[in-house]
């Protein structure tokens, strides 16, 4: 199985002013394979945003190679293909949505690469489907709350058909409902459609149902791995200005008095199950377990 984004010992540096180089990137490697939900996080300043405009092409290394499927991005004549293989969604739906009604909004991308009209339809309709967002194809976007702004803008990306959606702080500007619509939605595209997502997010609670955290510092990156192998270790997330899950830092507390938990719990749910095992009840099965 080949990767779909293979980032190869990438650098990257941009001009901070008084000819000096600023180094954003230093030396990354990492690959991001068919399917998988990659969560990338780390402070302001930390390279995971510039990170995310590598993979199709809107920077370019200045050491270093980043592939698509084996497209070159610093090979010019394949960065069209590149960006349908590889799209990008970003914090700001507004600055996304260029239409004046949901459904001609999704269709902007399919038209653009000259797809035939029945078949934007069809893309309209199931990219619509897949976000929850079936009903509103008439609705003006400016009326939409913030998260459906969003799932219009990543149904948008979803109508041209991508193998990645890379995902640039998405629910950064949206309400604690709208971050849960759209982490839904992102998660079922991966393990559904089986479309790969790379999302970069400072939410912790987010990350944690991620298949892969990759964690930024400075330019590289400084731990990856499970989100239970990487937020089981607060202490170095902590040396990294990163916050832990709720969830976690309460499960450190138990610990720390006493209570023997079997692991480290990520989410509400798992939390709970441990410690109904705890007091002999057995695990509790919640229903946002299907979330």
């Amino acid at each position: 199985m080949k990767p779909v984004v293979h980032v190869e010992n990438v650098s990257y540096a941009y001009d901070g002013g008084n000819q000096e180089q600023v180094e954003a990137l230093l030396d990354v490697s990492l690959k991001i394979w068919p399917g998988e939900f990659v969560a990338v996080i780390g402070h302001n300043g930390s390279g995971k945003s510039t990170l995310a405009k590598h993979m199709n092409a809107l920077l370019v290394p200045t050491r270093g190679n980043v592939y698509v499927f084996e497209m070159n991005t610093q090979d010019e004549s394949w960065v069209w293909e590149i960006r349908q293989t590889v799209g990008m969604v970003f914090q700001n739906p507004d600055n996304q949505i260029v239409a004046t009604t949901v459904e001609e909004d999704v269709a902007f991308g399919p038209e653009n690469l000259g797809v035939e009209p029945g078949e934007i339809r069809r893309r309209v309709d199931e990219a619509l489907a897949l976000v929850d967002m079936t009903g509103y194809e008439k609705s003006a976007p400016h009326m939409l709350s913030g998260g459906q702004k969003q799932r219009v803008a990543i149904a948008g990306v979803i109508a041209m058909r991508p193998r990645c959606i890379v995902l640039d702080e998405p629910t950064a500007m949206l309400d604690p409902v709208g971050r849960t619509e759209v982490l839904r939605t992102v998660r079922r595209l991966a393990s559904d459609e089986g479309i790969s997502i790379v999302h970069i997010t400072h939410f912790m609670n987010e990350a944690v149902y991620a298949d892969r955290v990759i964690v930024m510092e400075e330019g590289r990156i400084a731990l990856s791995g499970t989100p239970r192998e990487v937020f089981s270790q607060p202490a170095t997330l902590r040396k990294l200005d990163l916050d832990v899950p709720q969830v976690t830092e309460l499960a450190g507390q138990l610990q720390a008095a006493g209570v023997a938990l079997s692991r480290c719990p990520l989410t509400v749910e798992e939390m709970a199950d441990d410690i109904g095992t705890l007091l002999g009840r057995g695990p509790c099965r919640s229903e946002l377990h299907s979330h």
